[in-house]
């Protein structure tokens, strides 16, 4: 059996989300597969939280914004594509 073990490095991984919105729900679900621990902003209806979302996520203000050890990465599509191309689990800290 092959499984994913958790590197010994930290990661810390951040996303920005609004609670009903599918792209989030489909990202965390995804991080949550991996036994990735996140810590999540939901940022529904605060103005000043989606200022600081943009200015860390060099602009783009939709969601979910995604942070990897302090590094925007994207949102949702990117965070799949990384996926596809089996660059996510280098960049979680998941060995296989």
């Amino acid at each position: 059996m092959n499984r994913s073990i958790p590197d010994s490095g930290i990661t810390t991984v951040e996303i920005y989300t609004w609670r009903f919105c599918p792209f989030c729900l489909r990202a965390k679900a995804l991080l949550n597969e991996k036994g990735v621990q996140f810590t999540e902003y939901s940022i529904d209806g605060d103005d000043g939280a989606r200022t600081k979302m943009s200015e860390r996520a060099g602009g783009r203000r939709t969601v979910p914004q995604i942070f990897i050890n302090g590094k925007s990465i994207g949102g949702c599509d990117e965070l799949y594509e990384l996926e596809r191309n089996n660059e996510l689990n280098e960049l979680i800290g998941i060995r296989n």
